[in-house]
Parts: structure tokens; sequence; C-alpha cells
């Protein structure tokens, strides 16, 4: 577990600034997405269309799953406490990492555990939210396309429609620390995939990295969605939208949970920039099969540089 001194949280904890805050259903909607993808790789967005209702009843469901003892927890597919990944990093937190086109296989795997009933509900709760969540993703992803003027306006989104897309979804719960002080929940990162899509409860945490300078902490809301991009989506525009840097600081009493869906490409899906894109430019980046990303994440810490394996300045 990493603690942060109090005079390190003043120093890189700052106060909160204005992120951009897109209204999906405001004409100029497209243009302000693009932009914010720009010049920050994050924003939130409100009048999405996902009902609250989908995201209560999963919350929900997180509190009761992540009530349980231990010993229960650890029987679930895709549990993890403490350690994220494999290569020593360590976060106060535990989590449920599912892929998203497993639905049936952890509705099995959970009703051996806790009986069908309850995994009866757990997977129409969760088939519900991810759905909707998705279809969601798909539609900025598009309007993002139209905005840059990509063609087919489906050149970004298909990757998340795709039979085969290695889209995942992930429920973090920060338990509450009633002694104070403050602690890395979950380090700093970029997301490896093309768009993160992320709701939480309305406890504070999460913080993002802007401007090269500063940490930045979002306020919660439980209504709305913040959406990141993510490495795949940087390459794919040649470095035009940045992915963002963020983390989660662990320093409420009360627990956070959020919910985050990763939308990603197949596996043997190629990642470069788009040819609409470049206009006479070279490209930053060298071109990967989205497995031979995934395979380099997975072999590296959380606050590596991943993609610097891949830039050309750095290859030559």
């Amino acid at each position: 577990m990493v603690f942060l001194s109090k005079p390190a949280m003043e120093q890189f904890s700052l106060q909160f600034s204005p992120f951009p805050l897109i209204d999906l259903s405001k004409p100029d909607a497209q243009s302000q997405l693009v932009k914010a993808c720009e010049e920050v790789g994050f924003f939130k967005v409100i009048n999405h269309g996902v009902p609250f209702e989908f995201m209560a009843e999963l919350e929900s469901e997180a509190i009761k799953f992540f009530s349980l003892p231990l010993s229960e927890k650890l029987k679930a597919l895709g549990y993890g406490n403490k350690n994220i990944g494999c290569n020593g990093d360590l976060g106060w937190v535990e989590y449920l990492l599912l892929t998203t086109d497993a639905a049936d296989s952890i509705y099995h795997k959970f009703a051996s555990i806790f009986g069908e009933p309850a995994a009866d509900r757990f997977h129409c709760v969760l088939k519900d939210y991810l759905r909707a969540v998705k279809k969601m993703a798909c539609r900025i992803l598009e309007m993002v396309a139209e905005g840059l003027g990509i063609q087919p306006r489906d050149a970004l989104s298909k990757m998340l429609m795709d039979e085969q897309s290695d889209s995942v979804f992930r429920v973090n719960h920060y338990p509450g620390r009633a002694e104070g002080g403050n602690v890395i929940g979950f380090g700093e990162h970029t997301d490896p995939q093309i768009i993160s899509v992320l709701r939480s409860n309305n406890t504070t945490g999460l913080e993002i990295w802007v401007k090269e300078k500063e940490w930045i902490s979002i306020p919660p809301d439980q209504h709305s969605f913040f959406i990141n991009v993510g490495d795949s989506l940087q390459v794919m525009t040649n470095g035009r939208f940045k992915s963002v840097r963020h983390r989660v600081v662990a320093n409420s009493p009360r627990p956070r949970i959020s919910m985050i869906y990763f939308g990603g490409p197949p596996l043997s899906e190629k990642i470069a920039p788009l040819p609409s894109l470049m206009e006479g430019e070279d490209s930053l980046y060298n071109e990967f099969t989205w497995f031979e990303y995934k395979k380099s994440v997975y072999n590296s810490r959380l606050a590596d540089n991943r993609l610097g394996l891949f830039e050309k300045i750095a290859a030559s």
C-alpha cells in the first residue's frame, strides 16, 4: 500500500477546477466531445440515456457481493483483493473483473456459489446495465467519428459491437477508512482500451492528471458518467486525442463503489493512426494488434508509459 503524506496531498491533490461537462442531447455535443478528447481526454456526460435504475440496481448488487465474507468472495470468478495485476501494484481496493461476453458462464459460476436466485438477479441486472452503457459508448464514438470526419460513421464503434470485441467490465470497492489518512486506492495509470465509461456512487476519490502538472479531484455524481479516452484511441487519432492519466485516492470514511466498462477491440484488430486523420503527417506509432498491446500492458506496472514502447521516436 502506498500512503501519501499530508504535504504531498496538498501539493498534488489540488482543488477542483472545471473540466468538460457535455449534455449529449444538445446540438453542439458532437463538437464538444471532440474538443474534450483533444484537450483533456476526460469528460462528464449527462442526458446519456442510461436509466438510473440500472445504475442503482447494479450498485446494490455490488454492495451485497462485497459485503460477503472474504472466503465466499474468493470463490467468485474475477475477484481480486489489493493486488492489481501481476507486477507488484497494490491498492486499497477489492474488485470483480469480468469479460462482457461471459455473462452466461458468470451466471453458472455464481449460481454454484450463491444459489440460483441471487445469481439470477445479478445476471439480469448486469446484462441490462452493460447493454445500456455499451449503447451509450458506441453513440459517443459515432459522434466523435462524425466530428472528425471519419467514414464510415461506425469506424470506431464497430470494434465494440464486433462479436469478438475484447471488452471488459470492472466493479471496484474501496472500503471506507475510518482512521483517516490518505492511501492510494488504485495507482495512476491510463486505460489501454478505446474508451472507458465510469460511474460511481457519491464518494470522492477519482483524480485526473491535467496539463502535465497537477492532480485534479473529480467530484462524484451518481447520476452521470465519466468518459476516459484510452490508449488505443490516442493511437488511432495519431495523438490528437489524449489518453488521460488517472488514479483513485481512498481518503473517505465512506466506501466508494465504481463500475467501469472498458470498450476494447477484437484481439486481432490492428491499431494504427486512421489514414483519414493523417493529412500528410507521419505516424507517431508503429502498428500493433490489440493482442500485442494487451500482452505488453499485462507485463508492465500501472504507472509505466505503456505506449512508449510503440512510439516511432522511441524505436528509432
